[in-house]
């Protein structure tokens, strides 16, 4: 938070943020709750972690990463999130939203990115989720000349990218919003993205936007 409200020409003490979000805004810290349990299908093809870690890249649409997330609907019902990000500026290049974690919302959200990027060969990065080892999914891939690298079972670090663009997503738009139907959830969901995107300061990108730093 200091360093976001230092883009607008303020300059404030730790010490003093936290009087101000603490006292003067009652604002207090958000809990993170359990994930609930995915079906995710049987694994088909499994291929090889190709990153080892390296979360550093040289240039954009080089390397993506990719997974799911769960929103709990005002009617009880879950709502998945499918994002993918690039590894250069961690910017979201696609983000959609469906009833279902499946393969299709998988397919819908890597055609969005490419569409948008302009068909691109990059590595796209996920875990071995069954909607990534699908035989559709893997084969739109290959009809689109994308290689795809896996994070090794049971090491999350592997995908410590895509795990902290979740955690903000979670701690900066979905912990902190109430929703009073579903197309309230997906506009304002769209509307998250493109703020992290343009707006919010990324510690990654020495605090410049993801567009900031795509860009500069």
């Amino acid at each position: 938070m200091r360093i976001f409200i230092k883009r607008y020409g303020y300059e404030l003490s730790n010490i003093t943020m936290h009087k101000y979000m603490n006292k003067g805004l009652n604002l207090c810290a958000v809990i993170m709750h359990s994930k609930p349990g995915y079906k995710t299908g049987k694994k088909n093809k499994i291929f090889d972690n190709l990153l080892n870690q390296n979360f550093t890249v040289d240039c954009n649409n080089k390397i993506w990463y990719t997974d799911f997330t769960y929103m709990r609907q005002p009617n009880g019902k879950f709502r998945y999130n499918c994002s993918i990000i690039d590894l250069y500026d961690r910017s979201a290049v696609a983000s959609l939203n469906s009833d279902y974690i499946n393969t299709d919302l998988a397919i819908s959200t890597l055609k969005t990115a490419l569409e948008k990027e302009n068909y691109p060969k990059v590595i796209l990065h996920s875990d071995q989720g069954g909607q990534f080892t699908s035989w559709e999914f893997v084969n739109y891939c290959k009809e689109n000349n994308i290689t795809q690298s896996m994070s090794k079972a049971g090491c999350p670090y592997d995908n410590a990218p895509m795990e902290r663009f979740y955690n903000t997503f979670k701690s900066n738009f979905y912990n902190i919003t109430s929703f009073s139907n579903v197309e309230m959830m997906d506009e304002l969901t769209m509307k998250y993205i493109n703020w992290y995107n343009y707006v919010r300061p990324h510690s990654y990108n020495n605090y410049l936007t993801p567009m900031e730093a795509r860009y500069r």
